[in-house]
């Protein structure tokens, strides 16, 4: 679907991971290739027109932020993705690596969620704080695609929301996995629409 069936005052911009040791340069996961993706994908500069436009728009933000305490504990190591956060030490509370990347800036009306899952609505508010304000569409942006991105549409979904993922709004660490995330996992999950459709659609586009 090539269009996206919202209310303005129903839907809400979800920012998923948006912190230094994911895209930044100098973080932990620089060597994985995901400080390239982020800027071949131009994700900072994209994502930080959504959420200009979504606070014009009085669109509610929610920056969802992965967050561990000290050698990751009580994160466990049950799954690969999180043996390897424990292993490389990132996003460690109040570190540098957890904040949020330059370029992103959060403004005292938005929400700010902590979580040690994969997806936005596992262990947070979310949920609940959408259903309170109203919301039934989520636009969903950030990083990792293939993981806490997907995750977190697939869990919107399930959740009763309209789900649209940002295609240039979300990076992760090569195009082959973005590709397999936005061109297969989520064909019928979400709808996918470039930072330019949905600015068009807020009335924010510079054309």
């Amino acid at each position: 679907m090539r269009y996206l069936m919202l209310e303005k005052d129903k839907t809400a911009l979800l920012v998923i991971d948006m912190q230094n040791d994911n895209i930044s340069i100098g973080g932990k996961s620089e060597k994985s290739g995901a400080v390239e993706h982020a800027q071949k994908q131009h994700v900072v500069e994209h994502i930080s027109s959504l959420i200009n436009a979504a606070h014009k728009n009085n669109i509610p933000v929610f920056h969802n932020q992965f967050v561990v305490k000290k050698h990751a504990a009580g994160v466990g190591i049950n799954a690969p993705i999180f043996k390897s956060i424990t292993k490389i030490g990132s996003v460690v509370e109040d570190s540098w690596g957890a904040a949020t990347v330059d370029g992103i800036d959060i403004s005292p009306e938005d929400f700010v969620l902590k979580r040690t899952r994969m997806s936005a609505f596992n262990g947070t508010q979310l949920d609940i704080l959408l259903k309170n304000l109203g919301i039934t569409n989520v636009i969903i942006t950030g990083v990792w695609t293939n993981m806490a991105v997907e995750h977190t549409a697939r869990d919107a979904a399930d959740y009763g929301y309209n789900v649209t993922i940002v295609t240039d709004g979300t990076a992760t660490i090569n195009d082959e996995w973005q590709n397999v995330a936005m061109n297969y996992a989520m064909n019928n999950i979400a709808t996918k629409m470039s930072t330019k459709e949905i600015l068009n659609i807020l009335g924010e586009s510079n054309e």
